[in-house]
């Protein structure tokens, strides 16, 4: 069934975190290695763990100590995940940067009318605490992570709880990400989606068939025309 499109709503463009807004490998490898040298286990290079990341903290340490030959217990994985939170809050921006025509980007939807939101599978602290120190937090009209509500991506209410709280409709949005969960999340939801493929993806996300891809952030304000040219008209 078709949504209805509401009159004088504002269109708004959600933006994934970790791969597609700012380069977090380095953080979040970082903190991962101080994990797995404090049991023993050898560091692992950033380009070797970059795509483990995606799908929160507790699934990149999981893949780490898989990745070094060691089984976790569920309770142990508790025990590292608390461990991991404290360090990462800690030392989240360190490393991190936002990718190269991010603000640039972030200007011109603002000022073509568009409504900004961030849906992450970060916590939301960290989300929140990572985009004010890289200086663009208060660009977002929300900023939801994977504990805001009770569901988190790929499950499609994350993104269209995200889009109702921000101001936003779903027919009149557009997800952008780096990542498997991302696309599916919003195809899921029927929202289209433009990927970046300079994230953190375990398959090219051209093979995800997102709606369109584009390889720099100065592409996106065109391709955001091209699937809702009389959104961002």
């Amino acid at each position: 069934m078709a949504i209805d499109t509401p009159h004088n709503v504002s269109p708004i463009a959600v933006f994934d975190l970790d791969g597609t807004l700012a380069d977090t490998a380095g953080d979040l490898v970082g903190t991962l290695n101080v994990i797995l040298e404090r049991e023993g286990l050898a560091s692992l290079p950033v380009r070797k763990a970059r795509d483990m990341i995606g799908a929160g903290a507790r699934a990149l340490i999981q893949r780490g100590f898989e990745a070094a030959g060691k089984e976790l217990t569920p309770d142990y994985l508790d025990e590292l995940f608390r461990q991991f939170m404290v360090h990462y809050g800690e030392n989240i921006c360190v490393r991190t940067r936002l990718y190269p025509g991010v603000a640039e980007a972030l200007d011109r939807l603002e000022d073509a009318g568009f409504i900004l939101a961030v849906c992450t599978n970060k916590v939301e602290e960290h989300s929140v605490k990572l985009l004010q120190e890289l200086g663009v937090g208060h660009r977002f009209a929300a900023n939801c992570g994977r504990d805001t509500f009770r569901y988190f991506k790929p499950d499609p209410r994350h993104l269209t709880l995200t889009i109702e709280r921000a101001g936003g409709h779903p027919s009149r949005a557009v997800m952008i990400g780096d990542s498997r969960t991302d696309i599916v999340t919003a195809k899921n939801a029927g929202i289209p989606v433009i990927a970046v493929p300079f994230g953190y993806t375990d398959v090219p996300v051209q093979r995800l068939e997102p709606d369109l891809v584009i390889k720099h952030f100065d592409e996106l304000f065109p391709a955001i025309q091209r699937l809702m040219r009389p959104l961002a008209a």
